[in-house]
């Protein structure tokens, strides 16, 4: 389990097509300072497993095809900048939300609106996914937890929802490099699934 709480700017070294799968080599000198092989480390919001290191510098993880195919890991390049967070350690504070690592979806960044020590940014999202998401309520977006601004009405046949940005957030995470266009990550809040499973899919009141 995750927080969202981004510990690094890591760089993608290399990736190594293997048909239906790829090794990734990451380097992140602080998520690998105390790695251990099967450790797990979220990659732009991805839980990945560590399948080879070197403390202080580089791990290697395998992404299946499915999850190339799910999530935004398959647009990667050598050179690009990830998000990176170690598993929570139970001791930890817990800075952000529940975030599994689990990818819901993809979004595109559709616009930012620039105020003078922050920014509101909007993404999209799938419109299977805008149940899932209120105002003030969190979303995991490129493994970074943040807090809905606004979101658009119910039934929107293109959905949307706003973020809103300090300067801490986008200079320690790749969000602030990001353009109009480009693809992120996204993990609604495992809760809110949870109790739709527990209304029996309903989507409603338990009236």
């Amino acid at each position: 389990m995750f927080t969202g709480i981004v510990e690094e700017l890591g760089t993608l070294e290399s990736v190594e097509r293997m048909g239906d799968s790829a090794r990734l080599r990451i380097l992140g000198p602080v998520v690998t300072s105390d790695a251990g092989h099967g450790d797990s480390i979220a990659v732009n919001g991805v839980c990945l497993t560590v399948t080879e290191h070197t403390p202080g510098e580089t791990f290697d993880a395998d992404v299946m095809a499915e999850t190339l195919d799910r999530t935004a890991l398959g647009t990667l390049a050598p050179g690009d900048r990830v998000n990176l967070e170690r598993a929570m350690r139970a001791d930890a504070r817990f800075g952000g939300h529940i975030v599994q690592g689990h990818v819901d979806g993809t979004g595109e960044l559709l616009g930012r609106v620039e105020h003078e020590h922050w920014q509101v940014v909007r993404f999209s999202l799938p419109a299977a996914l805008a149940k899932y998401v209120v105002e003030k309520g969190s979303m995991t977006v490129s493994g970074t937890s943040l807090t809905v601004s606004a979101v658009s009405d119910a039934g929107a046949t293109e959905p949307w929802f706003e973020v809103s940005l300090i300067p801490t957030t986008l200079e320690a995470t790749v969000l602030g490099a990001l353009a109009a266009g480009d693809t992120v990550n996204l993990e609604v809040d495992v809760l809110a699934k949870y109790v739709e499973r527990l209304l029996g899919g309903r989507g409603g009141g338990a009236g």
